[in-house]
């Protein structure tokens, strides 16, 4: 009987401390170590600062249209890709004192793309003159997938909006702006150069006929930007792209054919 006691208690003493035991265990495993409260730290920090950079991205320069448009000159809407992305900027400072100067705040991209946001695009806004492009983003080539800058060779590849769709999109612009009463300026595709991605040289010239034709039928002036461009302003190598410089040069000649039809 006594022997039965004495295994009894020694058996509830290893239970308790057992139980003691598990519980410093867990409190232990719970409790962050300091490489755990650095690590949770450093990730704080990161989204932190992740959400800081998004709130704080710089905008695009090209972007940022007129805070305060003097209400006595002309409103100039520049519709256009990546060239004209390139050279708003200077354009801005060359039509300093003779227009308010803005843009879509995006790239508008092909003919369809205008299309479809050109609306959005005019806003309520009274417009003295727009000038507008769209080229070579409808020229280049796409993969059967919607890969963008294929293969020109591929079989498999076509060009974004083809020649006949082309001149069917640029009609139905034309249409559209012309009911706004601004002067409409058609402004050339500028060139392609060899070695460009997704692209062949020559397209621009074939693109720009159309749109030439287009516009006639509209009685809609057009910029020459591709001619100046060819003769006096070179691409970056193998890219559509300008340099600065050179996006300068585009913008003094695109803002010289915009204060003679303000003129």
């Amino acid at each position: 009987m006594q022997h039965a006691l004495m295994t009894s208690l020694v058996t509830l003493a290893l239970l308790h401390a057992n139980s003691l035991h598990a519980q410093q265990t867990k409190a232990v495993s719970e409790k962050p170590t300091t490489a755990t409260k650095k690590t949770n730290s450093q990730e704080n920090n990161r989204t932190a600062t992740t959400r800081n950079t998004a709130n704080n991205r710089k905008v695009n320069p090209a972007f940022q249209n007129p805070e305060k448009p003097d209400p006595n000159l002309p409103n100039v809407l520049i519709i256009g890709d990546s060239i004209s992305i390139g050279y708003m900027v200077p354009l801005r400072e060359e039509l300093s004192g003779v227009a308010n100067v803005y843009r879509p705040q995006t790239n508008c991209g092909p003919s369809s793309t205008g299309l479809a946001n050109l609306d959005s695009w005019l806003g309520d806004r009274h417009w003295s003159l727009i000038q507008i492009n769209h080229g070579l983003h409808d020229l280049k080539y796409m993969g059967p997938q919607g890969q963008n800058l294929a293969d020109p060779n591929s079989e498999s590849s076509h060009q974004q909006i083809p020649p006949d769709q082309y001149a069917k999109n640029l009609d139905a612009l034309a249409e559209r702006l012309k009911k706004t009463g601004a002067k409409i300026i058609w402004c050339e595709t500028t060139p392609v150069p060899e070695g460009a991605a997704g692209r062949v040289v020559g397209d621009s010239k074939k693109y720009n006929e159309i749109a030439k034709r287009v516009m006639a039928s509209h009685d809609i002036n057009t910029n020459g930007l591709f001619d100046y461009a060819s003769k006096n302003v070179p691409t970056r190598e193998a890219n559509v792209h300008y340099a600065p410089e050179n996006s300068k040069k585009l913008a003094a000649f695109v803002a010289s054919s915009i204060k003679k039809q303000l003129e």
